[in-house]
């Protein structure tokens, strides 16, 4: 009789078929991954918003004094029409002037400043920064931003 002789398959011929093991070991530790992860989203579920709405008032409630700034494309600053400064004009010391004067009588009466800044389109950002130091070297907070021109 003769011995057959087994011929051993060699590593590249071997099959041992899809293998499901390490596919469920990389998708458990993708889904520990996501598990730990989510603990740390915070959920912002409480914001502190005053509404508007109406209150019974016992005295006269003061309006505040509007203030309008224009800033034109050419760098020109109008207070309330009226125009302050050159466009080439960095401080703006006309406009940060007036603007204390107007906060300074408002002191007086009792009454808030509340000024409104109207920049044209073409305008540029740096005269809107310069306008701002003026209102905050005058000392005024109350600031607002229009889309367009005031009517």
């Amino acid at each position: 009789m003769k011995k057959k002789h087994r011929r051993r398959k060699g590593n590249a011929e071997v099959n041992l078929g899809f293998q499901i093991a390490p596919m469920i070991d990389v998708v458990f530790v993708i889904l520990l991954f996501f598990i730990v992860q989510a603990s740390d989203i915070q959920v912002e579920n409480a914001h502190v918003t005053k509404l508007p709405g109406t209150v019974e008032t016992t005295g006269d409630t003061p309006t505040p004094d509007e203030i309008a700034v224009r800033i034109e494309d050419d760098g020109q600053v109008y207070l309330n029409d009226d125009p302050l400064d050159t466009p080439e004009a960095k401080n703006l010391p006309e406009l940060a002037g007036s603007l204390n004067q107007l906060r300074e009588s408002s002191d007086a009466s009792k009454s808030e400043v509340l000024v409104t800044i109207y920049a044209n389109d073409l305008a540029r950002y740096e005269r809107v920064v310069d306008v701002l130091d003026a209102l905050s070297r005058a000392k005024i907070s109350n600031v607002s931003f229009q889309a367009g021109s005031p009517e």
